[in-house]
């Protein structure tokens, strides 16, 4: 029962905020409440280590016979970091929150509704828990991105990543009806190794990855709280599944060629994300960024490497993302922060370089740019001006800003020294260095050429190639065809001459039967 005690707790805030709302809208300490209903999930996270690891079911569904599994979460050295991420994401939102113009509440409930869904995702124990799981985190995401977007375009692209997403769902499902009919009734503690490769596609399906795409071209209202929170919990709960995968899965033909896309992607979008006009307009490309070095490194049959980034993915985005109130003396907290993704010895990255495979050495060459322009578009968003300087605000507001940024840094640092099986490594130290000094000089670079920062979605005619947007507007295109022929057909049987064309129907189905019969 300590697996979901973080769960309640973060589900019991939400709801807490949500009735001092309705019933108090005026209520003065609702931000002291939910700074303290944050740090008290992040003590639950804690007590998964009295009893580590361990697993909790829930009493058998039925019938039995469609069920074969129940909802089951375990709490061990892979799901661990990626929960103790989200919980401090969730706190940092709030205690964070004080430097913006006004207090959200509701923007709190969200984010630590997203932050429990996001641990029962990356502590599933099986397939069932992660699909249920992940159709509530894919409908409130919906939710939010139509409602928050203008335009029948960017709705599209809303579709798009809704429909990407169902696809991932459906490939695990799959994956756990082949295991069953196989006869072997699939956990996450016993992947079997012929279905390993379909939940990486669906993994990378979910993330945008394979095949590379980005449907959300603008963010409008989803900003610095809870849009930092939604992205970040949508793309830990894929990631989580990445950990899972058997080792020996992943030797396969396929392994190479897999490897080989997602250099491409990892690339491609470390430069977006680097010429990106702010951090919050890269978001989207520093999510795949990192999501591909994860990917990458359960390609390589590691891993712990893929808890590595994604972990670093969420607490080293947040810190950037929640970095509003900036000042030139600030600038040592986004160096630890810069520290904990740089992979370097003893640091939560210092295992993602590592590899269970002899067969991809040149084919991760890609990787090392792909990492360092990362990197480096973490130390250029970092210089840039922020919404308001800190200097502005009063030292009671300053005091939790910093706190809150602390919340982010303090598990970054401490997951390469303690807590998980990824910590206390030197790793290889001599790629870290490398892409730690090509990175320095991608920043000089990228000042004395004034790389132009660009929306999301810009980048040219070979990005719209490399992001298969003309794929997914084809598709479309066939959908709304498809969609405009069947309205034709409605709108013809439902009308004066509707008897006629079905007798006509029926008269052509009979002669095709009877002809069939002789």
């Amino acid at each position: 029962m300590l697996i979901l005690t973080p769960v309640i707790i973060l589900l019991l805030n939400a709801l807490l905020l949500l009735i001092i709302r309705i019933t108090r809208p005026n209520f003065r300490h609702i931000w002291l409440i939910a700074a303290i209903g944050s740090l008290l999930a992040i003590a639950g996270v804690f007590l998964w280590r009295i009893d580590f690891p361990q697993i909790y079911q829930l009493p058998a569904w039925q019938p039995e016979a469609i069920f074969r599994t129940s909802p089951a979460w375990i709490a061990d050295g892979l799901s661990w970091p990626y929960a103790l991420a989200l919980t401090v994401l969730s706190a940092a939102v709030v205690w964070t929150a004080v430097v913006r113009i006004e207090p959200n509440p509701m923007a709190w409930a969200g984010a630590f509704l997203l932050s429990a869904l996001g641990i029962l995702a990356v502590a599933a124990e099986n397939p069932l828990t992660l699909v249920l799981v992940w159709a509530a985190i894919d409908l409130a995401e919906l939710i939010t991105m139509i409602r928050s977007t203008n335009g029948e375009s960017q709705t599209e692209g809303v579709i798009v990543a809704f429909s990407a997403r169902l696809a991932g769902t459906a490939l695990v499902l799959w994956a756990g009806m082949h295991s069953i009919a196989a006869g072997i009734s699939m956990d996450f503690t016993s992947v079997p190794a012929e279905v390993g490769l379909w939940l990486l596609i669906a993994s990378g399906l979910r993330l945008g990855i394979l095949p590379l795409h980005l449907p959300y071209q603008q963010e409008t209202t989803v900003r610095r709280g809870f849009g930092t929170s939604l992205r970040l919990v949508a793309a830990a709960s894929s990631l989580a599944l990445l950990a899972r995968i058997s080792p020996s899965a992943i030797d396969t033909p396929l392994t190479s060629i897999l490897t080989l896309l997602v250099a491409v992607g990892a690339v491609y979008t470390g430069w977006m994300w680097l010429r990106a006009s702010d951090e919050l307009t890269g978001r989207p490309f520093w999510v795949l960024g990192m999501a591909s070095l994860a990917i990458a490194a359960s390609l390589r049959a590691n891993p712990i490497g893929s808890v590595a980034w994604g972990s670093a993915l969420i607490l080293g985005g947040g810190i950037l993302f929640l970095y509003s109130a900036r000042q030139r003396v600030l600038l040592w907290l986004l160096a630890l922060g810069l520290l904990g993704v740089s992979a370097l010895p003893f640091t939560a990255t210092a295992s993602g370089w590592h590899s269970g495979s002899t067969t991809l050495g040149l084919l991760m060459l890609p990787y090392l740019p792909a990492h360092a322009l990362l990197l480096a578009g973490c130390i250029r968003h970092a210089l840039h001006p922020g919404e308001t300087s800190f200097e502005s605000q009063q030292r009671w507001i300053q005091i939790p800003y910093l706190f809150g940024l602390a919340l982010l840094i303090g598990p970054l640092i401490m997951l390469g020294i303690w807590g998980w099986s990824g910590a206390e490594l030197i790793g290889i130290w001599w790629v870290a260095l490398l892409t730690l000094g090509l990175a320095a000089g991608l920043v000089v670079l990228a000042d004395r050429m004034q790389v132009r920062g660009g929306a999301a979605g810009s980048g040219g005619r070979w990005a719209d190639i490399l992001r298969l947007n003309w794929l997914y507007r084809f598709l479309w295109a066939g959908f709304r065809l498809i969609s405009r022929a069947s309205n034709v057909i409605t709108n013809t049987l439902e009308g004066d001459g509707g008897i006629l064309w079905s007798l006509v129907v029926l008269v052509l189905l009979l002669t095709l039967f009877s002809s069939g019969f002789h």
